[in-house]
């Protein structure tokens, strides 16, 4: 397969060149580029078409003149295109799988992980849509009929990030679109081939023109793109995928608007291993919650809770995993970018020089590029420390000793953040009662900290966001009641 390929909508052909808008079913390549760096070496890999003001809305308008067939489409129809979508996905995963790798600095195993839970997506989202159901109910007045139904909400915003572009992107859209909505879909300007690729496959499988509508930018337009997108009257729904920081601003604008919005942003989830827990499963599974994908995902896991009279022996154990896992001669993970080292390497260096002890790694390390970080484990973090409340995004963990099941408690709700956690005891019922007490929107047992699959609905509590994706249609349709003289 040649290197950088670009697909043509509505067909397997691929080309070389810049990463096209797509618009009502056109690919449009704007005057205005920006360039795309592939993290693993520092180089331009291609240039992307750069949205401004009027594309968004144009990418609107043509949302909304798809709307009014698509909505009355039947739930077979659209079951159909998406089947049809997770054969193509099956079908150009070695393609899918190039441009997440040069985009995001991915590994082999993340990107064929990505593709396949964006085949899981399509899958599980075909088998929901006949599942959209009104009711019937049995109104005071006995001359009078009702019904409850639910309807779509129109032209729906989507916003995806770089990390997960095909496990996340395909969230952001199908399930939207599944519902009988048009998506306007805007993707992170640093995986923008990776996200088109999204609208690529299901614009292949059949998808109308101006049902999913595919628009990128720079950094430096994005603040107006949002704006105009979530003020325009067209805009009926807003889901975000990111960073809490840039959550609140997406809020704000909603909120200004009175725009409903699903939010699910960053974390910092905690671990705890209780004193009855199976050190090798914990051990593990803590590695792995850390450490994949360099920690750059929002449910990795950043806190490991641990009892005093285990602390020791955990501590070897998770030295252990981590140089299973990157052992000394294989290359060190990549960060999306230098910044995202550089901030791993300051809260790692304050919190030593404040009291905490290095477990494993290196922050002064030298690297073959400035974007990689092998992973690191600090014990010893106390509550003053920045790292205790700022969520790392890349691969360093930290290790809280705790005394007693309350004072695990007390350190793992001890932050704005609540998307997932994770408890390792052998007691399930031990386990179960502290699930319970955790402000996270999941809690994993005797499981990493790292799950989200279209079965179960995922979100999160506190500055994680609210609403959920995945396990049905229910946030993507709104309800109406509609009454009748028998």
């Amino acid at each position: 397969m040649p290197s950088l390929l670009a697909g043509n909508m509505g067909g397997a052909t691929v080309h070389r060149g810049d990463v096209p808008l797509v618009i009502d079913g056109n690919e449009v390549f704007s005057d205005d580029t920006f360039d795309v760096i592939n993290p693993s070496t520092g180089s331009v890999i291609h240039k992307s078409s750069n949205s401004d003001v009027s594309h968004a809305q144009a990418a609107a308008h043509a949302g909304e003149k798809a709307f009014e067939s698509w909505s009355q489409t039947t739930p077979a129809h659209r079951r159909n295109i998406f089947l049809a979508a997770a054969n193509i996905v099956e079908k150009r995963s070695s393609e899918l799988q190039e441009y997440m790798m040069h985009e995001t600095g991915s590994d082999e195993g993340w990107a064929q992980f990505n593709v396949y839970l964006a085949k899981e997506c399509l899958l599980d989202c075909a088998s929901r849509i006949a599942t959209i159901e009104g009711k019937i109910p049995s109104p005071s007045d006995p001359t009078m009929g009702a019904l409850v139904v639910k309807e779509p909400y129109g032209v729906v915003l989507a916003m995806a990030p770089w990390n997960a572009p095909y496990a996340l992107g395909f969230r952001a859209v199908v399930w939207a679109i599944a519902a009988g909505n048009t998506v306007v879909f805007k993707g992170s300007e640093l995986s923008p081939r990776s996200l088109w690729a999204v609208a690529s496959v299901l614009q292949e499988a059949g998808l109308p023109n101006g049902v999913l509508n595919f628009i990128t930018c720079n950094i430096q337009n994005a603040p107006e793109i949002a704006k105009t997108l979530i003020s325009n009257p067209i805009i009926k729904k807003i889901n975000f995928t990111g960073s809490t920081a840039v959550g609140r601003i997406i809020a704000e604008l909603a909120g200004a608007n009175l725009k409903p919005l699903l939010l699910e942003l960053g974390g910092k989830a905690p671990a705890i291993v209780c004193e009855d827990a199976d050190l090798d499963v914990a051990a593990k599974q803590c590695a792995l919650g850390a450490f994949m994908y360099a920690g750059q995902i929002c449910m990795s896991t950043e806190r490991i809770l641990v009892h005093k009279s285990i602390r020791l022996e955990l501590e070897e154990k998770l030295r252990d995993w981590a140089a299973k896992l990157f052992p000394s001669q294989s290359d060190s993970p990549v960060l999306i970018a230098d910044r995202a080292v550089a901030k791993n390497q300051r809260l790692v260096r304050n919190a030593l020089a404040q009291g905490a002890t290095l477990v494993c790694g290196d922050v002064d390390a030298t690297e073959s590029t400035n974007t990689q970080l092998r992973p690191i484990i600090i014990s010893n973090v106390k509550p003053d420390m920045e790292i205790y409340m700022t969520e790392s995004f890349g691969p360093t963990v930290s290790i809280i000793e705790f005394e007693t099941e309350e004072n695990a408690l007390a350190i793992a709700n001890d932050t704005e953040y609540g998307l997932s956690s994770a408890i390792f005891s052998r007691d399930l019922r031990r386990a179960l009662k502290l699930a319970k007490k955790i402000e996270t929107g999941a809690v994993h047992i005797n499981r990493m900290t790292v799950h989200d699959e279209s079965a179960l609905p995922h979100g999160g509590a506190k500055s994680s966001g609210f609403g959920r994706f995945n396990a049905g249609m229910e946030e993507w349709v709104r309800t109406k009641n509609i009454t009748y003289d028998l």
